[in-house]
């Protein structure tokens, strides 16, 4: 059919994208990422500390941010964790005063420790679907405690997987009382991040607020571009000839959280609301797992309502 071709996606950039952000699964390593004000001689001491004990850089990444006369210095380091004479708590302990020294807000991660995320979702599969698939087959090596859901629909979907549901009713009364179970499941089940995989409600600012950076949402356009609900039709009613999508941070204001990774397909002017709608489907697949994993390798870090992204 004419112009099929130029539906689909780029797959050269998909493939970048997995093949800078997969390591070896055997090997054991070490994720340290950090920001501070910028200056001379940063990666030296980092570097330096890190040569100093042995350690062996498996992968580095740099990026300097001047906004509004404050310039931020921005890192990504992997380290051979068995180069290494101690474990993370020494790293910590060792590491802190260099970091206090350069006003450092880091973090050090195990990739042998699984992250724990826990899925939201109401009564729209395919982004479910793709993630419990990648999980399953081991590209999305993560723990998922639980998925919740406003509606029963994927209960035995989900369970016939080994994964517990929760239904949580949100009825316009009792959403504050929801939120409060879904934030005791959460925290009961050790959750470390959330993914609104089409979870279609909106996240209350106090949550939003006890999880900065932690919960991700796949929304089904190329924000800013048509904000909240059916984008499609807003995007078929403006006669737009691209469509996307866009997994974001969720923040109290809808849909205005910092952006971790976004695609666009090409359509024209043929398409009918329903063929969007389809071709939106596979995109927004792509785009939430690409921004998990980037959230999970830890090579997003947030710059006030930015991110810097070391695919």
């Amino acid at each position: 059919m004419p112009g099929c071709a130029s539906r689909l996606t780029r797959p050269s950039r998909v493939l970048q994208a997995d093949a800078s952000s997969v390591m070896d699964s055997q090997q054991r390593y070490y994720t340290l990422s950090a920001s501070c004000p910028d200056g001379v001689g940063i990666v030296a001491r980092v570097a330096g500390f890190i040569a100093g004990h042995h350690g062996w850089i498996l992968e580095s990444r740099y990026h300097s941010d001047d906004e509004d006369g404050q310039s931020r210095y921005f890192m990504r380091v992997d380290i051979k964790a068995d180069s290494l004479p101690f474990h993370l708590a020494e790293f910590r302990a060792r590491f802190r005063p260099i970091a206090e020294e350069l006003q450092m807000s880091w973090k050090i991660s195990d990739s042998a420790v699984k992250k724990r995320v826990v899925i939201m979702v109401s009564q729209q599969e395919h982004c479910l679907y793709d993630l419990l698939a990648r999980w399953q087959s081991k590209e999305l090596d993560i723990e998922i405690p639980c998925v919740i859901s406003n509606h029963d629909t994927f209960r035995g979907f989900v369970e016939w997987h080994g994964i517990p549901f929760h239904h949580v009713p949100v009825t316009p009364d009792g959403k504050e009382a929801a939120y409060a179970e879904i934030r005791r499941i959460f925290e009961e089940v050790k959750g470390e991040t959330m993914v609104l995989a089409r979870y279609m409600q909106i996240i209350p600012s106090d949550m939003c607020e006890a999880y900065p950076g932690r919960i991700l949402n796949i929304h089904h356009s190329f924000l800013p571009s048509f904000v909240g609900a059916k984008p499609y039709h807003q995007a078929h009613q403006r006669g737009v000839k691209l469509i996307g999508a866009t997994c974001h941070y969720v923040s109290s204001q809808l849909d205005q959280g910092p952006i971790i990774e976004q695609d666009v397909i090409r359509i024209d002017h043929a398409d009918s609301i329903d063929n969007m709608v389809r071709y939106g489907k596979d995109i927004e697949k792509a785009v939430l797992a690409r921004g998990l994993r980037y959230h999970l390798e830890d090579r997003v870090l947030l710059h006030g309502n930015k991110t810097v992204v070391f695919r």
